[in-house]
């Protein structure tokens, strides 16, 4: 094993800048960087389309009604207005989409299921004159009773968000249970018979937003084939064209999907949402047309699915688990996206990575009227272990142990499974590690000031189950490289890891590989971009690719030459010949010679899914993350000061430390938002009353810790390129387990709400003095 130090991301060595020979494991600057922090970098929004028209979105102030009437006289009389697209404009019966149901409509038919659905697009031929005349559009409705709240869409009789026609077939469609799960395994029940300590609660956890920097936004454009170049700043581009050639009915080839860099996504922007709609009113207008939201408009867009937990757990007297019951409803909102498969892998590991002989969870997606909730990072994983590390911690304190002690005898060890039965997972590290080396950077055990506590927590969350990543690699004749890979680069560094990869196997300098992305009209299939994969299938692919040009160097080096094959080797950047080692850059103008030409490699990385698991496959790695935390306390405004922040990952290998730090840093501030301070606020008609920037709060720099240190574990067993695993996501699973263990510690009080804002805790210190003052009473009664 192999422990890396902690390093802060200034004091990396970044000796392997471009021009520099680059290698595995060195931090490489990233590649477009430079367009980003000058602001050269060109997003969907900045891109140009000369005579495009510009769309404006008309929506309601309600989240759930019946619309009865639209009125677009007054609105098409604004000069510049070219057209006015309602569900009448559109083919009937209204086409729906989805990435696993297909329940949601082109645009509004008949009524809205959230505040913020579209019911009308005013096209336009400036931005101003949209945006002016869908303020004059008139939209007759009547409200209906929605359901903004689980209590409320749970309740009996409750209002349906879906009409049952939406959903033929499903013995739950008179319910606003979209999908459950259940996972168990050992008796419970006997389990309880060696048990000494139980503890139970309820947990909540907000719906928080996404908050890109880059709002929402998609450019289509009708080309002369009769088909559509469509610009969006997805994720998923290949999920994007099969949707709009399925809505619209036509071939795949004449969908083309670019898809510029995306300003932050976290998930967001993996799956389309106002796409179709663009679509059909560029046909329908024959020219190019033109969306681009307001960052409010995006809040409408995205977010994380809130969750109530309700947790059961057993200890012995020597702090094993003995048994683990939970329930988790999830509020995914008024269309299903992808919100229940976040459920069913969320749920998958709500027992955490621990050795418990019994377990029993049971899952549902809870449709509402609110915004559709999405992918997000983490992937429903940190909503269930806030309640289950804060289990661990109500267990120990009732036992007289630590938050580290308590771990340290259920973390499972590699190989073991912490997921048992049919479908059993197990440990694909040592994990131990992890959590020992951030108990270590914390100062876990150090005597501590007063107000202030530490808390530790581990979190996981398993990688994709199934998968297929396809890359060319070419190698030109003056020993340049050109990558071709589909992975959408949103701020993960994926490029910058493509370069290093071709650089160590090829031995081309950095500075001389290319990639091209983003486009389906140019490069191989991608499946997604999504859940930490890139590395590892992406990265997989792109080392094949490399592999299969060396071959080809070797092989027509041999016919060149006359050398015979079999007295040739290749190795990472090398052609090896009886008169010794050539860098493959110039073994390759050798054999390619006075014709000059070039080497193309081909890789491909696939997983297949199981049918009989119940999530489609084995998770090809686990992100593992231990966080600990530290913090102080101010007991007369309940605000909170994290004095340190330790994340350790699972890494396998670090591929790029640069990287691995930016991203660890990112997940982690990002955890500390729903943990702290993050969360969508809607009144009783189902509208978000905290839109926007100014109202809705996430972490800046004055919320940071004073000292925020991250780490890796490295053991080089992954399943990506050189033992490497996906890491994106780790450090905010189990942000809030540590927080609110230190804020436990600091202050007495134990808080199962998130976010953990000062108006929170200072309300429940008051209310333990309320109580403490009435117990004291009550004792010196006669």
């Amino acid at each position: 094993m192999a422990e890396a130090p902690a390093r802060p991301a200034d004091e990396l060595d970044l000796q392997a800048a471009n021009g520099s020979p680059a290698r595995i494991g060195r931090p490489v600057l990233r590649y477009g960087g430079a367009d980003r922090t000058t602001g050269a970098q060109r997003f969907v929004a900045d891109l140009s389309f000369p005579g495009a028209s510009q769309v404006a979105l008309v929506t309601i102030p309600v989240g759930c009604a019946e619309i009865v009437g639209v009125d677009s006289s007054q609105a098409r009389r604004v000069p510049g207005v070219l057209d006015v697209v309602t569900a009448a404009e559109l083919p009937s019966p209204m086409p729906r989409f989805g990435p696993s149901h297909q329940d949601r409509p082109v645009l509004a038919a008949g009524g809205v299921n959230f505040h913020g659905e579209p019911v009308a697009a005013v096209v336009a031929e400036t931005t101003d004159a949209a945006q002016a005349a869908a303020r004059l559009m008139r939209v007759d409705f009547r409200e209906l009773p929605g359901v903004y709240t689980l209590d409320a869409a749970l309740a009996p009789g409750a209002h349906l968000v879906h009409d049952p026609s939406i959903r033929p077939g499903d013995p739950r469609a008179e319910r606003n249970v979209l999908e459950d799960a259940l996972y168990t395994w050992g008796d419970v029940a006997e389990a309880q018979a060696h048990t000494d300590v139980v503890v139970e609660h309820d947990y909540t956890f907000p719906m928080v937003t996404h908050f890109p920097i880059e709002p929402g936004g998609t450019v289509v454009v009708p080309t002369e084939q009769g088909g559509l170049d469509v610009y969006s700043p997805v994720q998923h581009p290949y999920l994007l064209q099969r949707t709009i050639a399925s809505v619209i009915g036509l071939p795949l080839n004449q969908v083309r999907v670019f898809a510029p860099d995306p300003g932050g996504a976290f998930g967001g922007k993996q799956n389309p949402k106002l796409e179709p709609l663009m679509a059909f009113i560029a046909l329908r207008m024959r020219r190019a047309c033109r969306l681009v939201l307001s960052l409010e408009e995006t809040f409408h867009a995205m977010r994380r699915a809130g969750c109530r937990i309700r947790a059961r757990t057993g200890f012995t007297r020597d702090g094993e688990l003995t048994f683990h019951e939970v329930h988790a409803d999830y509020q995914i909102g008024a269309y299903a996206d992808v919100a229940p498969r976040v459920m069913a892998k969320g749920s998958y590991v709500a027992a955490g990575p621990y050795r418990i002989p019994a377990v029993r969870i049971a899952a549902r997606a809870v449709m509402t009227n609110t915004t559709p909730s999405t992918a997000f990072r983490g992937f429903g994983s940190p909503q269930v272990a806030w309640a289950t590390e804060s289990q661990l911690d109500a267990g120990a304190r009732l036992l007289g142990l630590d938050g580290l002690e308590i771990r340290r005898r259920n973390l499972v060890a590699r190989g073991e499974a912490f997921v048992r039965g049919a479908s059993a997972a197990r440990a694909d590290g040592e994990w131990r590690e992890s959590l020992e080396k951030a108990a270590e950077l914390v100062g876990w055990g150090e005597p501590l000031a007063p107000n202030r506590g530490r808390g530790i927590a581990v979190g996981i969350k398993p990688g994709a189950t199934s998968g297929l990543s396809q890359s060319l690699v070419r190698l030109l004749c003056d020993g340049s490289a050109i990558v071709y890979a589909g992975t959408s680069d949103m701020g993960q560094g994926a490029r910058t890891l493509w370069q290093q990869i071709v650089a160590e196997e090829l031995g081309t300098p950095i500075d001389r590989v290319s990639v091209i992305s983003g486009d389906t009209g140019t490069v191989p299939f991608d499946l997604q971009t999504s859940a930490s994969r890139s590395t590892v299938f992406m990265g997989s692919a792109v080392l094949e690719a490399c592999r299969d040009v060396r071959r080809r160097v070797l092989e027509l080096y041999a016919e060149t030459t006359g050398v015979p094959a079999e007295e040739l080797d290749e190795a990472p950047g090398a052609l090896i010949t009886p008169d010794g080692r050539l860098s493959l850059p110039e073994a390759a103008r050798e054999a390619l010679g006075t014709l000059r030409g070039e080497f193309i490699g081909q890789g491909t990385r696939r997983l297949r899914g199981k049918g009989d698991h119940p999530l489609g496959g084995d998770a090809a790695f686990y992100e593992f993350n231990a966080t600990a935390i530290e913090v102080e306390v101010d007991r007369e405004t309940g605000e909170l000061l994290l004095t340190k922040h330790v994340s350790v990952s699972d890494v396998g290998t670090e591929l790029n430390a640069l990287q691995v730090v930016s991203q660890d840093e990112g997940a982690a501030i990002m955890g500390l938002g729903h943990s702290q301070m993050e969360q969508l606020l809607l009144d009783e008609h189902g509208r978000i009353r905290n839109l926007g920037a100014l109202d809705y709060r996430i972490p800046t720099f004055n919320d940071v810790p004073l000292e925020l240190v991250t780490a890796a574990v490295e053991n080089h067993d992954g399943p990506g390129p050189y033992g490497s695993k996906g890491i994106s996501e780790g450090a905010l699973l189990c942000t809030a387990g540590a927080l609110g263990a230190a804020v436990a510690q600091a202050t007495g009080v134990v808080i199962r709400d998130l976010p953990l804002t000062p108006e929170r805790v200072w309300a429940a210190l008051r209310d333990a003095e309320a109580r403490s003052r009435a117990d004291a009473e009550l004792r010196s009664a006669p």
